[in-house]
């Protein structure tokens, strides 16, 4: 799934991430798009608005949007990862030593187990609801202990220690990271159940090793991304974890 269509799943409309396909409309293209352009792909009228109110809040990130988080209501704060202000700087600060460099880190990968029958059960607008609370607990509990996250992946995350911001204790803080978010799921969980009948399930699976990260860009929005083994490690264990 592109990055484009996570954005266009978390705002409801991932119906039209065909026809963007098709059109060649990519993340740098969307924010030059028009309400006259969104009605010749065909989008109604009240999701053009919906598309165009949405870019004037906070354009889409690419893999790690580096501006300050603004939540939509406090207990749930918008999943597109925001990084919080002190975390930008420090990064920001890595950037000469962030391009093709080979670093040891730990990757975090977690997802809901289950995600498309738990999404048949509720509207759209639950759902996306649902999935604004999920990404604000892990990506309050990776950025708590100086992780960032790198991708998103419809229904899940992933997230490196120890890179772009160096930290020799990566793993450990990856664990406690991993650790608060397994306790906040777990009551968000219970929340579902008791309130709504859900069976709302996750997993998560942590490897370290080696990797080679990728280039950052400008200050305001950048790239950053992961490479090797490790990485296929990491994404397999979360795959075989027992749900929560």
């Amino acid at each position: 799934m592109s990055t484009l269509h996570v954005w266009l799943t978390t705002l409801g409309l991932e119906q039209y991430a065909a026809v963007f396909a098709e059109n060649d409309i990519d993340l740098k293209v969307l924010p030059e798009l028009s309400e006259k352009d969104l009605a010749e792909l065909g989008v109604s009228l009240g999701h053009r608005k919906k598309i165009l109110k949405a870019l004037t809040e906070a354009a889409p990130a690419s893999v790690i949007a580096v501006t300050p988080r603004v939540p939509v209501v406090p207990e749930a704060p918008d999943p597109r990862s925001y990084t919080p202000k002190h975390l930008i700087e420090k990064i920001l600060q890595s950037r000469s030593a962030l391009e093709g460099e080979r670093k040891q880190v730990t990757v975090l990968f977690a997802d809901i187990q289950g995600s498309m029958q738990l999404a048949t059960q509720l509207d759209p607008e639950q759902w996306h609801q649902l999935l604004e609370r999920y990404f604000a607990i892990l990506t309050d509990a990776v950025h708590r202990f100086e992780g960032t996250v790198n991708q998103y992946t419809g229904d899940g995350i992933m997230a490196l220690f120890g890179a772009p911001i160096a930290h020799e204790d990566h793993a450990q803080r990856a664990c406690y990271s991993a650790l608060q978010a397994r306790d906040e799921l777990r009551s968000f969980s219970d929340q579902l159940r008791l309130t709504q009948g859900l069976n709302f399930s996750f997993r998560i699976g942590l490897n370290s090793g080696d990797v080679v990260v990728g280039k950052i860009g400008d200050d305001q929005r950048m790239d950053y991304t992961a490479q090797g083994a490790t990485v296929g490690i990491a994404q397999r264990i979360e795959q075989l974890a027992a749900p929560g």
